[in-house]
């Protein structure tokens, strides 16, 4: 079973000659959106599935471990999640009551 994600990462400490490299390994591991870099921090985000039962923190680590390898060394990784599927959820339904007292 898959689960639907919202994922995000930032990267701090990298080594600018190595960004092409981060940005191709980060690519082979999930659907990056769009990056931006500002203040020396290299960002992204994307939508996409947790598939064969991994778990978040595994896929953190599998991010974090192919950023690495392409910058050749250690650098802050900060992995964002939001499960999309179990989001918090508001339904208003009003009735002829609720009409006559919202529209005075």
């Amino acid at each position: 079973m898959s689960r639907c994600y919202s994922m995000s990462v930032e990267i701090k400490g990298y080594n600018p000659a190595k960004e092409t490299n981060i940005k191709e390994a980060m690519e082979n591991e999930w659907n990056w959106e769009d990056y931006s870099t500002y203040n020396k921090i290299l960002s992204t985000y994307g939508d996409g599935n947790l598939c064969a039962g991994e778990t978040e923190e595994e896929f953190a680590e599998r991010i974090s471990k192919a950023i690495w390898k392409a910058n050749e060394g250690y650098c802050e990784v900060a992995v964002n999640q939001t499960c999309l599927e179990d989001l918090p959820c508001d339904t208003y339904h009003f009735n002829e009551e609720d009409y006559k007292k919202i529209m005075g």
